[in-house]
């Protein structure tokens, strides 16, 4: 079991982040942390990099079934993406991978939860990008 699953838009990060934000939207899915990656590394370390960023999604109905299943499961959540940008202005969109929750866990309650949240993040992530 692969513990990411990559997508890439052809377009630089901040138009790729807007249609990422969108597509997750629609599958019911928002946005609760994000980093911006390249700026607390020139902030915290006075390095240029990529532009690289990280978010943090979240589909309450499927969180809340999952943590009713199995408090710990708190522990994987939201669901990291994390998107940057090549030397091409591309962006690839990984995000960590629901099924291993349920993989790891082994609770009952939570392989549903786990199966409804990959095939609407996949769900979402295919209707604006490629799989890599």
């Amino acid at each position: 079991m692969e513990p990411v699953l990559c997508y890439r838009l052809n377009s630089p990060l901040t138009e790729a982040e807007a249609t990422v934000r969108a597509a997750l939207q629609k599958e019911g899915f928002g946005i609760l942390t994000e980093v911006d990656v390249t700026a607390v590394l020139r902030a915290k370390l006075g390095v240029e990099t990529k532009p690289y960023k990280i978010l943090g999604a979240c589909n309450p109905a499927i969180a809340h079934r999952a943590m009713e299943a199995d408090p710990r499961v708190g522990a994987f959540l939201p669901c990291g993406l994390a998107l940057y940008e090549d030397a091409e202005g591309h962006t690839t969109v990984c995000l960590q991978n629901p099924d291993l929750i349920s993989a790891t866990f082994h609770t009952h309650g939570l392989e549903e939860a786990g199966n409804e949240a990959r095939e609407r993040l996949d769900s979402a992530l295919r209707s604006v990008a490629k799989p890599v």
